[in-house]
């Protein structure tokens, strides 16, 4: 149904909700998963979270992740309509909103 984002993938540089792209969407295109995203975890964003705590449940974080990183790949510094606006298909039952938010921003300032 696609309402709570935690299966969010990249194709291509886009995120998507994999739950809801049928196989024939695919095509050509690369489909990037959360293991994808860094071979050794350091994405800017993956480090980001970790610097702000932003895990709790853990239940929504890779769509979280993924959401935040194809927004930084399409806007490197994104304002906080931009990250509320990216981010507002992406659901966190444990309420840690500020964190992802903080996070976005800190991965935007240390990714050049």
């Amino acid at each position: 149904m696609a309402q709570c984002g935690a299966c969010t993938v990249h194709l291509g540089d886009t995120a998507v909700r994999s739950c809801q792209l049928p196989v024939s969407a695919v095509g050509k295109e690369a489909i990037t998963t959360i293991e994808g995203l860094s071979a050794k975890g350091d994405h800017p964003v993956q480090k980001a979270w970790l610097e702000h705590d932003v895990a709790q449940c853990g239940y929504c974080q890779a769509g979280q992740i993924m959401s935040a990183a194809s927004l930084l790949k399409s806007n490197p510094k994104p304002t906080d309509a931009d990250i509320d606006a990216a981010m507002s298909g992406n659901i966190c039952r444990c309420g840690t909103y500020l964190r992802i938010k903080e996070a976005i921003k800190s991965a935007s300032t240390n990714n050049g």
